[in-house]
């Protein structure tokens, strides 16, 4: 094991070619040099070190261990910058729906992460309820979260609309229970399907769970489920059933907004919800 003080005294020797100047320019005794390069000898069983009249000078292996000591002593320093860069380093833990995740990270967050390099910002995602449960579990700076109702603590973002669809000329719909896709336990979207259905309304079963909209809208399209789907993802491959005309539940307005752990806050999570604000206010809620 070669230590790094026997190194850096070794270095300071072979730099000054001299034991009294190595001694001086590293504030140690010239006894304390000697009895060090001995020690760094046994180590590496070769003789390091020349003396003569006029000082040191370095034997074969000596220079093959100097080579070795300065790049021993860069790691070194390199290390102890990383680990203080590391402990110095801000992070700010955002949640994300799931389902929308591809929307921030295009339209922002990417941004972010590109800009302020001596941040670390740790995403996770989830639904809705579980992202503003664990936010006040502490497990969050920041949340973007979907409701159904305005926020009481939170900043509204924008609204967003969803409807019933169902494949352009498909058949699912018309079963006598009409099979579903929803998003998981704990969504908003999924909670208020199941408030909403009435024993006079159409029996539906869940066939399809998932957090995964494009999931979601495939199995549409293919026939399998009728699904919750926000506005903007309806395409020429869907149709929009009239909930009244199909006895399904209404669905609500949702509304997508910021809400913040305020014992967490600093002028980086600000700088952050700016961006997210000024990006929603710029791209408004088509999002995708």
């Amino acid at each position: 094991m070669l230590k790094i003080e026997l190194l850096e005294s070794f270095i300071a020797i072979a730099e000054c070619g001299n034991l009294s100047k190595a001694a001086d320019k590293i504030c140690r005794t010239q006894s304390t040099l000697s009895l060090q390069v001995k020690k760094l000898e046994e180590s590496v069983g070769q003789s390091l070190l020349i003396r003569d009249n006029k000082g040191v000078t370095l034997t074969e292996s000596g220079e093959t261990l100097l080579n070795y000591a300065y790049k021993m002593m860069l790691l070194n320093s390199q290390a102890l910058d990383e680990l203080k860069d590391c402990q110095n380093r801000e992070v700010i833990r955002l949640g994300v729906p799931t389902d929308f995740i591809k929307c921030y990270l295009s339209s922002c967050l990417l941004e972010f992460i590109r800009e302020f390099t001596n941040i670390e910002l740790v995403i996770d995602t989830d639904v809705s309820g579980n992202l503003y449960k664990r936010l006040h579990q502490g497990e969050f700076d920041v949340i973007v979260a979907t409701h159904w109702q305005l926020p009481i603590n939170g900043e509204l973002l924008f609204t967003r609309r969803f409807h019933w669809a169902a494949a352009a000329n498909g058949n699912a719909h018309k079963s006598k229970t009409i099979p579903v896709g929803l998003y998981p336990e704990n969504c908003p979207i999924r909670a208020q399907v199941f408030a909403n259905h009435q024993l006079s309304m159409r029996p539906i079963k869940v066939l399809l769970s998932t957090p995964s909209p494009q999931a979601l809208c495939m199995a549409v399209e293919n026939d399998i489920v009728i699904a919750p789907v926000a506005e903007f993802r309806i395409n020429d491959q869907m149709q929009i059933l009239d909930p009244v005309v199909h006895g399904l539940p209404p669905l609500p307005v949702f509304n997508e907004s910021l809400y913040l752990n305020p014992e967490t806050q600093t002028d980086a999570t600000l700088q952050l919800i700016n961006l997210i604000k000024a990006n929603v206010e710029h791209k408004g809620y088509q999002l995708d």
